[in-house]
């Protein structure tokens, strides 16, 4: 469960993708704030099974990197999009960090209880930086300035993303 509660927070590149859709989703307002982060953990547990199942996806480590630009970018933009377009744009992108999750998942798990313990773990500990982000988010979207504050972060996050892409 460790592994699986960790990885997402250890990794940079999952920590600011995860706390990020939290933020959009507080900025968004209304019913986005819960179902574009359930969009992405559901997603995401499907593109989970999808690495531990052995099916390749190309350009992953690209994938999760962009999604931090993209994310980054949607954010400073703070363009409203439809909940479905919202779902949909984090789902993409949820496909490819789940993927990582589930082919790192044989080399730290060899028990089904293993690995339904990291899987939960994972899942844990992105719904709660997507909560974390939300609440951030949330208290920035209640403060005079928490608007410019959010857009500013949107696009230190997607500069911080443009340096994952070029480290890749």
């Amino acid at each position: 469960i460790y592994a699986g509660l960790l990885h997402p927070i250890l990794g940079i590149d999952h920590l600011l993708a995860m706390v990020t859709v939290g933020l959009l989703s507080a900025q968004m307002g209304g019913r986005a704030i819960w179902t574009v982060p359930a969009a992405f953990v559901s997603v995401m547990a499907v593109g989970g099974l999808i690495g531990l199942s052995g099916i390749n996806v190309p350009f992953v480590e690209y994938g999760i990197a962009l999604s931090v630009v993209a994310l980054g970018l949607a954010l400073a933009a703070r363009k409203q999009l439809p909940i479905v377009v919202a779902m949909a744009f984090v789902g993409l992108f949820a496909l490819f960090h789940g993927h990582a999750h589930g082919t790192e998942l044989p080399a730290v798990s060899d028990t089904t209880l293993q690995i339904l313990a990291y899987v939960f773990g994972f899942l844990v500990a992105t719904a709660g930086l997507h909560l974390i982000g939300a609440l951030i988010g949330q208290i920035a979207v209640g403060n005079p300035r928490g608007a410019n504050v959010l857009r500013f972060s949107g696009a230190v996050i997607a500069l911080v993303g443009v340096f994952l892409v070029v480290g890749i």
